[in-house]
């Protein structure tokens, strides 16, 4: 592993303070938990940590010099200038990926970027978040139990879970599935990607056909035992062959690079080889070749469907790219967030991350504890504390994900706040969270699709919330807008807070984390959700119910 891809660990400052050291480690963290870190690559196929080698060492060199009353301004990427600001400014702002309305089409996009005149920042990896597949794997884990409360008795014992891809985001899949109770098949079409899933402790078992395969995955449902099965093949071929045979899985899903239908996504009967030369000398005839792929993936989705299965779209525009490759009903797959998880984004309830910037696990672990006892009645937060501590190997930073709602991530953050200063912890912790949370992200087939007011498309609320919490003292604040197939369909804001122990950072973390949270659960009330009307008077939110 090159120096650049290691994480830091210890007390010791390279930087004129602990806010700025806490963002270079994030960003030299992203690297090491990232897909193809030589390319600045983090996830997603071409979310990167920034624009080039130059641009990276340009911040590095800036994060390291820069003072306390001084911000970074990044665009796409690049570090286009320090200003003076005030001590009680954000240190970094950034913008990537964002293009006026009528140009923000994946062609004028990859020509940017062959121009080196933009990088997609994914949500998480150009804002320096990402934490691994650790990551996403609470949400995909809530989206299983939510399936087994509403279809299957509470319960995923002896069921079947059907999926592909391993990547930055599709790795969370198998691990979240046994901790589900489920039997899951993943199909990836990277053998070295399901290497990696073996290694790092995400998968369990790697099947060399598709016979043994389902012969792994009836066995273990025979037992009612949780298993994880990775299966090396193509998703747009093994899903019709399931149809074929007649086997219907209980649940089903796709977590491949679908959303780009050049560096993403891997056609049927292409070799890895073939894919990578094609996207330099005939990328027109390779999106041709997804699109005809995902055409067939997702028919079979839809059959599988029709016969009974849970089927979900979890947030790669795959049922998008078979609308235009000509399957009209694709939509009949619904959406992960509408289906399972937006009573809980009403409530401001969603994936809240902390990181260990001492490297140091047991930091980790003290936190825990103090969750494990501060909430007692969460009963869904104390299950996944205790399922992730025995189960969810870490990544880069010691971190822990944990979706947590308006005032309780308050509590806690100023509660390890006061950890930090007492030394109960070794260094410091950064707060952030995913993009995808109740007032961060405007995604019309994903986030925000069929609200109930029919405000899906308005992109006024990401922004709302990246200016207002540059106003609430945010260390990190990111806007963000798709890249590559995601060009012109989402936007979105990061946050990041630094608690160094100070009473600067108390007030840091307690406008910033409010102030997100309490955007969150407006948002929602205003599209016309009781559960967030409600939760927006019990906490004396300063909302105005308009209409």
């Amino acid at each position: 592993m090159k120096k650049h891809y290691q994480v830091t660990s210890g007390s010791a400052l390279r930087c004129r303070g602990w806010r700025q050291e806490a963002l270079l480690r994030l960003l030299e963290n992203v690297l090491a938990v990232g897909e193809n870190p030589d390319e600045l690559i983090v996830y997603a196929a071409l979310g990167r940590a920034a624009r080039n080698w130059a641009s990276h060492d340009a911040i590095v060199a800036t994060l390291k010099t820069m003072a306390e009353d001084e911000t970074l301004l990044i665009q796409s990427g690049k570090p286009i200038g320090v200003v003076k600001t005030h001590a009680n400014a954000p240190l970094v702002i950034m913008a990537n990926c964002n293009m006026v309305g009528q140009w923000a089409k994946a062609e004028v996009f990859y020509d940017l970027q062959d121009k080196g005149l933009i990088c997609w920042g994914g949500l998480t990896a150009g804002a320096w978040q990402y934490i691994g597949s650790q990551g996403v794997i609470q949400g995909t884990f809530e989206i299983f139990m939510q399936i087994a409360r509403q279809h299957f008795h509470d319960s995923l014992a002896g069921k079947f879970i059907l999926t592909a891809g391993l990547g930055g985001m599709g790795g969370a899949q198998p691990l979240a599935g046994v901790m589900a109770g489920a039997a899951i098949l993943v199909v990836e079409a990277d053998p070295a990607r399901i290497a990696k899933r073996l290694e790092n402790g995400y998968l369990q078992k790697a099947a060399a056909t598709l016979d043994e395969a389902l012969a792994l995955i009836e066995a273990a449902r025979a037992r009612g035992e949780a298993l994880s099965v990775g299966l090396c093949g193509n998703a747009a071929d093994i899903y019709p062959e399931l149809v074929a045979r007649g086997i219907t899985p209980d649940i089903v899903t796709d977590q491949t690079s679908a959303h780009d239908l050049v560096y993403g996504y891997i056609p049927a009967g292409m070799t890895l080889e073939a894919v990578r030369d094609w996207r330099k000398t005939r990328p027109q005839d390779l999106m041709a070749a997804s699109l005809a792929s995902i055409k067939k993936h997702v028919e079979a989705m839809l059959t599988l469907q029709q016969r009974g299965a849970v089927v979900f779209d979890n947030g790669n525009l795959i049922r998008t790219q078979a609308k235009s490759a000509g399957v009209a009903n694709a939509f009949d797959i619904p959406i992960f967030t509408e289906a399972f998880l937006r009573p809980l984004f009403c409530e401001a309830i969603g994936p809240y991350r902390w990181m260990a910037l001492s490297n140091d696990p047991q930091d980790i672990a003290t936190i825990d504890d103090y969750l494990l006892e501060r909430f007692p009645d969460n009963a869904a937060l104390q299950r996944w504390i205790r399922l992730a501590r025995e189960n969810i190997p870490f990544e880069g930073l010691p971190a822990r994900i944990a979706w947590l709602g308006h005032e309780d991530r308050t509590t806690l953050a100023l509660a390890v706040n006061d950890m930090v200063a007492d030394g109960r912890l070794k260094a410091p912790i950064a707060f952030s969270r995913d993009h995808l949370d109740s007032a961060a992200m405007a995604h019309p087939n994903i986030m925000t699709e069929n609200l109930l007011d029919g405000s899906d498309a308005i992109a006024d609320w990401p922004l709302l919330d990246a200016m207002m919490l540059c106003a609430s003292q945010a260390d990190l604040v990111a806007v963000h807008s798709g890249g590559g197939g995601y060009s012109g369909y989402m936007t979105s804001a990061g946050v990041t807070i630094i608690a160094d122990g100070t009473p600067q950072a108390a007030e840091r973390l307690r406008l910033a984390i409010t102030n997100d949270t309490a955007l969150g659960v407006m948002r929602y009330a205003d599209a016309g959700y009781d559960i967030a009307q409600r939760k927006a008077a019990s906490s004396q939110l300063h909302y105005f119910n308009i209409h």
